[in-house]
């Protein structure tokens, strides 16, 4: 776990030191959440508050103001951040009342993910084998195509996939080992002898580049044996996607690579749906292969679709028919 004393100065230093070290130890990285109380940190400081009395619901007003969000999501975070902090130094008797008043701001619409079908996938899988290859990026088709293949196909977070390393590919049990991921949590992630047929043939057109496979050595490189940033990955899919054509519907925001793992979880959903599975039963152990810390958090990414409104009513005229027929009779 990671502590920075010397970050803070201002009077809430060392209740900030504790709140990320709790916040740590319960699995959260708070990484983006240690920016803005650095933020509100260096705040105070210019301020020259000098007690923690002092930090008034009109200062924190003032700190949030200097700190403008372009959209509610963006503004409700930074507020629920130092909400969060002072509710737990409450509760440690820090302070006696939090000065946290303001309100979140209500959000109109939520972004609605654009999802990839299986042809839709196959096609941007086609492009990135088609991509060209460079001095600095040898092997870039092979390298993107196998990458946005774990994506789509395994649901995984792209930081988790630059991060893999040669020694989380298991062959011999069909695992995948995600070290560290989210929330500090290591889970193993099956994989099915189509993936395995897919690494197998990537490691083995790596070869010639940089030999056989070594332990701690990045999975997925291109230079100096770094792993690729997952913002060059995302560039790269972005590159790729006007080239698809794609008819975006109404409502729907553009796509992003994140929504190659919301196809995942809405696409086998919709398969449990078709082949009589109770979706219901299965959520758990969905959550679990998402690397998520409750359904709860699966439950954001799946997105109702015409194809799940279908499925879900076929199902449900299954259920009611005979209850109806009883009835009618």
């Amino acid at each position: 776990m990671k502590t920075r004393l010397a970050d803070y100065q201002s009077v809430l230093a060392g209740g900030i030191n504790r709140f990320l070290a709790h916040k740590r130890a319960l699995g959260r990285r708070f990484d983006v959440e240690e920016k803005t109380l650095c933020l509100l940190d260096r705040f105070l400081v210019d301020r020259k508050l000098r007690s923690l009395e002092a930090v008034s619901p009109d200062v924190i007003d003032d700190f949030l103001a200097t700190r403008p969000r372009a959209t509610p999501r963006s503004y409700n975070h930074l507020l629920e951040t130092v909400r969060r902090l002072f509710n737990w130094l409450v509760l440690q008797g820090i302070v006696v009342v939090s000065p946290v008043q303001a309100r979140v701001r209500r959000q109109k619409s939520r972004r609605i993910p654009f999802l990839f079908d299986q042809h839709t996938a196959k096609q941007l899988l086609e492009l990135a084998a088609g991509l060209k290859h460079n001095p600095r990026a040898p092997m870039r088709a092979q390298t993107y195509r196998t990458m946005f293949a774990l994506l789509y196909g395994l649901g995984l977070r792209v930081g988790e996939v630059t991060r893999l390393c040669d020694q989380d590919v298991d062959f011999d049990r069909q695992l995948l080992s995600i070290r560290q991921t989210k929330f500090y949590k290591s889970r193993l992630v099956p994989f099915g002898p189509r993936m395995a047929a897919l690494l197998t043939a990537y490691l083995e057109s790596r070869q010639p580049y940089r030999g056989f496979p070594m332990n701690n050595s990045p999975l997925f490189s291109f230079v100096q044996n770094c792993p690729i940033n997952p913002g060059t990955v995302s560039q790269t899919f972005h590159s790729l996607i006007p080239q698809l054509k794609l008819n975006v519907p109404d409502g729907v925001s553009s796509p992003r690579l994140h929504d190659l793992r919301h196809s995942f979880a809405v696409g086998t959903l919709l398969r449990w749906y078709r082949s009589g599975i109770d979706p219901g039963s299965r959520l758990l152990p969905l959550s679990t292969f998402l690397g998520h810390v409750s359904p709860v958090s699966t439950a954001e990414y799946l997105t109702i679709t015409g194809d799940l409104l279908r499925a879900a009513g076929e199902r449900f005229e299954r259920f009611a028919s005979p209850l109806i027929q009883e009835v009618s009779r």
